[in-house]
């Protein structure tokens, strides 16, 4: 039978939410009740998340368990989460209909009139945070969905009053093709998730899908500067953006202090705004110029591209600063693609420090092996590269796949047994001068937290 998602999201309906303390599921829920939808939902742990639904009066489950779906109408589910979990299969055996998490998503865009969905390989929760600051600027009260922390919200999402929903969207398990964009921004297209995608092809695929999802009353924005973004937009009256020449939204008067950039944002040959980003890197000033696109086919006036940049330090694990020890700065990152790692070690060689020290946690076995050459060439940025191991996450090792053979290939690569190995080895390298990097998208954070303990 062919359920459709919105009729079981009705004011008055019960939703069951599983993995409800997640970073788009735990927003999902707030929306879903402020829509008046009964709620309730089951986590894995107790968390900040959690808390925060209970005070809503939402009530939250620790651990699976079949009968938690009793009385649901509808369950929504996390990607993370299968067939075979308790709660969907009660669910499943007594016909009560299972959606995903983005197909709750979608529904709810389809009730605002602009939905701002921002996607690419990378770039994206720094993109959606920078129209996030934009947006808050210009008093367009936006609803937001990121994933990650951004700190003038204390959270990863925001529930307003306006007529625009901004939303970082996922291209992993074509998540993204459940959403409604009314302006689709694509800030680059390579080749990752390959455990899922069979190839660079079948990701461009899937990006043009979700760039044909747009109506023809929408915008699709598109990085001129990258080739599988602009293959991706053939036939599409695309709207472009880039730092190379041809671009609609271009940055003009590029100057560097410090590792930071200022420049105008020029668009359609008119300089729209002028901006002093407090972020470094090349990488940033193009995420800059596609927040703005999305702010100028918006209607957002200049100044609030301006006011809402200049008040943007970052979003949570996106070269955030942890702390100093015995003299280094420590700070993380997110990175787990070469290229993002590219981005992140060129933008750190140009703030001035002696040493740029690199604790890098590859993230998941199959993106080790399918990019492990790029990743080897890329580490060689780091004067130090020290390896954690490998973070799992949905994955088991049927690849033979190590950091230790990632480390034969970079002189002089540092590989450790554990996380707390890699925090004694960053105690015993640290020293004036130096910048301390923990990087990946697993748990790696925690390496640099202990080292700073120990300060």
């Amino acid at each position: 039978m062919n359920r459709n998602i919105e009729d079981y999201i009705q004011p008055g309906k019960h939703a069951h939410l599983v993995g409800i303390g997640g970073v788009s599921m735990a927003p999902l829920a707030e929306v879903l009740k402020g829509n008046g939808v009964e709620i309730t939902g089951s986590d894995m742990r107790e968390s900040e998340a959690v808390a925060h639904l209970r005070s809503l009066g939402i009530p939250v489950t620790i651990g699976h368990l079949p009968e938690s779906v009793e009385g649901a109408g509808c369950v929504i589910r996390t990607a993370a989460v299968h067939d075979d979990n308790p709660e969907i299969a009660a669910a499943l055996a007594v016909g009560i209909p299972v959606f995903e998490r983005a197909q709750a998503w979608g529904a709810i865009m389809r009730h605002y009139k602009n939905a701002l969905c921002v996607a690419g390989t990378h770039g994206k929760t720094t993109t959606t945070s920078m129209c996030t600051h934009i947006f808050l600027a210009a008093g367009r009260d936006p609803s937001v969905m990121i994933g990650g922390t951004l700190p003038i919200l204390g959270c990863g999402h925001r529930v307003g009053r306006g007529d625009t929903i901004i939303a970082e969207s996922c291209e992993y398990c074509n998540s993204f093709l459940s959403f409604a964009p009314t302006v689709a921004v694509i800030l680059n297209v390579e080749a990752d998730h390959l455990d899922f995608f069979k190839d660079l092809e079948d990701i461009k695929h899937s990006f043009r899908r979700f760039a044909q999802l747009v109506p023809s009353t929408g915008s699709v924005i598109v990085n001129a500067d990258n080739d599988g973004a602009r293959s991706i937009a053939y036939g599409l009256d695309a709207f472009t953006f880039g730092l190379e020449e041809g671009a609609e939204c271009t940055a003009a008067s590029l100057t560097w202090k410090r590792g930071l950039p200022t420049f105008d944002i020029v668009v359609q040959g008119k300089k729209y705004a002028h901006v002093s980003l407090r972020v470094g890197g090349k990488h940033n000033v193009s995420n800059a110029l596609a927040a703005a696109s999305a702010a100028w086919v918006l209607g957002v006036p200049g100044s609030a591209v301006e006011e809402g940049l200049d008040a943007f330090t970052g979003a949570g694990r996106r070269f955030e600063k942890k702390g100093v020890f015995h003299g280094a700065d420590v700070y993380d990152d997110y990175a787990h693609h070469p290229d993002e790692l590219r981005a992140l070690l060129t933008m750190a060689g140009t703030l001035g420090y002696q040493r740029i020290v690199c604790a890098f946690q590859p993230h998941t076995y199959t993106r080790t092996a399918a990019l492990f050459d790029q990743f080897a060439e890329v580490l060689k940025l780091a004067d130090v590269a020290v390896l954690a191991p490998i973070y799992a996450a949905r994955e088991t090792d049927t690849l033979g796949m190590s950091s230790e053979k990632l480390a034969k290939q970079i002189p002089e690569a540092i590989p450790c047994p554990s996380l707390e190995a890699v925090a004694g080895r960053l105690a015993e390298l640290a020293r004036p001068g130096d910048l301390i990097l923990t990087v990946g998208a697993g748990d790696i954070y925690l390496a640099g937290e202990s080292l700073l303990k120990g300060s």
